[in-house]
């Protein structure tokens, strides 16, 4: 007795944080009513951490090849023995996939080998590549006219020279591909599920994996959660165990300092959650140390605040093939497996007994490097009821039934995202958990059709550059990068000069844009997609809200162009498809005023005291964000002045909704901040282009505070810059871009910023005109940009690559600038 109240003693700590937890929140957000999708900040605790590198040069080895569209569905379907997949043929739309493949004597591409040869990789120097091998390879098979070296004398003829050298790199579908990488943690998912599967992988790709974890392997042994980013564990333990998995003997000397760095941070006892749990679904760390996740909540009744319906779909889709292993607690032969064995003692400390450990002590570890959201003690609490929960699960009958009938649901949910994505997936984390799950569903029967299937669509997330193979965190950023294109080319005027440019970038908008809804879409949580348009592909088939937008923005830009008075009935799109993209984003419009991403907010601001990941911020539930609205009313407005009797009402109403949310989440500074580019000056420019849109007065007080905003933060040299860790700290950084701009800028910020004072008709010439002398002068002879630093983000921390934003945002600016001024 007397232990049972000690124990109750000792948790009343755990108890007022929890409690006092709440009381902030209801301050907050109910008392002071910040609104539900304001990103906060500054945050208390500025990230002081940075990356660093030993300097060292690479090169990639193998004849590295690349296809697009239906040649890429050839090659797979035809390599498919490889994978035991031999006369299974691919599903969905063609256009947009994009692979590599090594194949030695394909006639007429070996001068392919001479470019990787001759690109070198230096992480010391920028951690990021610079998609030179694939560049390289458009441009030998470019037949066309090519820029001159001279430099152009006007900011018009720099942007004509900017397209020229960009069309150069166009696929022959109509977009441009490109390296959409920079997460660390990704390719684990991947590799540990292929290594306890046992299915055939080519050991080329192996090869080139281990050479991209070799190149971002940084100076202190570690590697980060991203390739920018300092040394994390998430990073360092899912790096190390991959390239255990890969074959790389842990004798070698890299190894041993990335050993060393994680045993210098406890071990993966102190790695963060998700890493855990791919560890423990390879049997190298236990399934009672990873928190509950119990697959009996998707039978919760749907209005409940707590059904997992309700969730992000991005973190839905994570935890939905978790819950499965996690119910299922699938642990592979690690007695029979050396290299498994092995590393249950190579992840731990010295004198640690994997059978005799207390497992459940570390469910709630996190070394303190990796915790930028910590877990919050409402969930700590939640967490360790469940884990009560789960210990009294096997001793009675009615739950254990339960857990299975879970289980199914879980697993023909799971089907269902395989089958509407023609088993892409949403995202890589889940494509990797998913394969797995239907690895332990069927049996642990790699020919299996199901899983088959998943075999033949892991090239869709593999990319190839200078640093290696690595997997991207989508299966590409196809639609969303050439929607961006053709408004630049449009607004510049450029139609007449790049006009199978601009065609072939009208081709690939039709072929993308969702054409039905999916199957029982209400039964899987799932909303409108007809008339939608992904981020990626049609085959993907997940429509975003701003990546409809920007699609039809970019069809409408090319219907009002010379371009679009050539289009014969049968290419040009239909009045009605553009009628089914107005009725998506009119449906994902938020009761707030703005706009999230896939769907509707389902949930609650309080679901982020719920948030289990430690590495991640505001992932629980699909917020408003100020990309997505600015997107969303400057489409509608668009649309509404080509069809005005089309729910024209609706249509003006909810572009005076977005300009109020617009408003609402405007930081005090005149700023916006970005939650999917780097940072304040993407948000500011979107801020501002959808105010003006939206009819805001361009003397009005928000307008004028976003321009003083932007020109505040101009540096000496004319250009703008910032990091990742604007994203982090949410503030604008000090030192600009850091390493990887030149003196605090970037020609990707410069560009936007640009954009932004362009937009809001700033009066200020002087400023503009530096900052368009900036982007000039960064103009390489080619006509390309040099890559800089990593300009996406993704849930608060995580930075990742758009290769395209060097070129596609500086000739955009300076597009704008010579229409006003030249």
């Amino acid at each position: 007795m007397s232990g049972s109240i000690a124990r109750i003693v000792a948790y009343i700590p755990a108890v007022v944080s929890a409690v006092w937890a709440v009381l902030g929140y209801i301050f907050t957000n109910i008392i002071c009513g910040q609104p539900c999708s304001y990103p906060g900040g500054p945050r208390k605790k500025p990230l002081l951490r940075r990356g660093e590198w030993r300097n060292r040069e690479t090169r990639l080895k193998g004849n590295w090849r690349f296809a697009e569209d239906k040649k890429s569905h050839e090659i797979t379907e035809r390599s498919s023995s490889s994978y035991g997949s031999e006369g299974i043929t691919l599903t969905g739309e063609s256009a947009g996939r994009q692979i590599w493949y090594l194949e030695e004597d394909e006639e007429g591409e070996g001068e392919d080998q001479e470019f990787q040869q001759e690109h070198v990789f230096n992480p010391s120097v920028n951690p990021n590549a610079s998609d030179k091998i694939f560049r390289d390879i458009m441009l030998s098979k470019w037949r066309g006219s090519m820029p001159t070296e001279e430099t152009p004398a006007t900011a018009r003829d720099t942007a004509i020279k900017g397209l020229s050298f960009y069309q150069m790199i166009q696929c022959d579908d109509g977009h441009w591909a490109g390296d959409y990488g920079g997460p660390m943690f990704l390719m684990p998912g991947l590799v540990c599920t292929l290594y306890v599967t046992k299915a055939p992988f080519p050991q080329a790709r192996k090869d080139a994996m281990i050479a991209y974890l070799k190149n971002h392997q940084q100076a202190d042994g570690g590697w980060g959660t991203h390739i920018e980013c300092a040394s994390t564990m998430f990073g360092s333990v899912l790096s190390y165990t991959t390239l255990r998995l890969l074959g790389v003997d842990p004798s070698e000397q890299y190894m041993l300092a990335g050993r060393e760095f994680i045993l210098k941070h406890g071990g993966a006892l102190y790695a963060p959650s998700w890493a855990k749990f791919f560890l423990a679904m390879i049997g190298v760390y236990h399934w009672d140390g990873i928190n509950s996740v119990p697959p009996e909540m998707w039978f919760l009744p749907r209005w409940m605040p707590l059904h997992p319906g309700k969730m992000w779909c991005h973190a839905r889709m994570v935890y939905l093939p978790m819950c499965y292993l996690y119910g299922a607690r699938f642990t592979p032969d690690v007695a029979g497996d050396e290299t498994l064995s092995a590393l249950r003692r190579e992840l731990y400390p010295e004198g640690f007994d994997y059978d005799t450990l207390n497992w459940d002590n570390y469910r709630q570890t996190c070394a303190e490097i990796d915790a930028y959201s910590p877990l919050n003690p409402v969930m700590k609490i939640a967490q360790d009821v469940l884990s009560i929960y789960e210990r009294v699960l096997p001793h009675v009958s009615f739950l254990v039934k339960l857990r299975g009938q879970a289980l199914q649901y879980v697993a023909e949910y799971m089907h269902a995202e395989d089958i509407q994505t023609n088993f892409v997936d949403i995202g890589p984390v889940n494509k990797s958990l998913n394969m797995l799950c239907t690895y332990v569903h069927e049996g642990h029967d790699i020919t299996c059709e199901n899983f088959q299937r998943h075999l033949l669509r892991i090239d869709d997330y593999l990319w190839v550059a200078e640093d290696g193979m690595k997997m991207q965190g989508y299966n590409g950023s196809q639609c969303w990068d050439t929607s961006f294109c053709i408004q630049a080319i449009v607004e510049g005027g450029f139609t007449d000069m790049f006009p199978q440019c601009s065609k072939k970038i009208y081709s690939y908008l039709k072929r993308t844009q969702i054409a039905d809804d999916e199957v029982d879409r209400e039964k899987w949580f799932r909303q409108k997609s007809k008339g939608g348009w992904p981020f990626s592909t049609a085959a993907h088939g997940w429509p975003i809200s701003d990546c409809t937008a920007e699609g039809l923005k970019g069809v409408l830009a090319i219907h009002n162009s010379t371009i679009g008075g050539l289009l014969t009935e049968e290419e040009r799109i239909p009045r009605d498809r553009l009628f089914d993209a107005v009725n998506v984003i009119l449906e994902l419009h938020n009761a707030d005023g703005g706009w999230a991403t896939y769907e509707n907010n389902r949930g609650y601001r309080w679901y982020e005291m719920l948030n289990p990941s430690e590495v991640f911020g505001d992932i629980m539930i699909d917020y408003s964000y100020v990309e997505c609205t600015s997107a969303c009313i400057t489409a509608l407005r668009s649309f509404h002045k080509n069809h005005p009797s089309h729910r024209a009402a609706e249509v003006m109403n909810a572009i005076q909704a977005g300009r109020r949310f617009l408003k609402s989440i405007q930081r005090g500074d005149g700023s916006w901040y970005g939650s999917w580019g780097v940072c304040f000056t993407y948000g500011t420019w979107f801020g501002i282009e959808g105010l003006v849109s939206a009819g805001e007065p361009l003397d009005s007080p928000h307008i004028g505070r976003a321009i003083r905003f932007i020109l505040s933060k101009q540096n000496p040299n004319g250009g703008w810059g910032e990091s990742y860790v604007a994203c982090v700290d949410k503030a604008y950084p000090y030192d600009g871009t850091g390493t990887y701009g030149e003196d605090n800028s970037g020609v990707v910020q410069t560009a936007w910023a640009l954009l932004a004072l362009l937009a809001g008709e700033c009066d200020n010439k002087a400023a503009i005109d530096r900052g368009i002398n900036y982007l000039r002068a960064k103009q390489l002879p080619s006509g390309d940009w040099a890559q800089e630093g990593i300009t996406g983000v993704f849930n608060r921390s995580c930075g990742i690559t758009y290769t395209a934003y060097r070129n596609v945002f500086p000739i955009w600016a300076l597009a704008r600038y010579a229409n006003k001024y030249e």
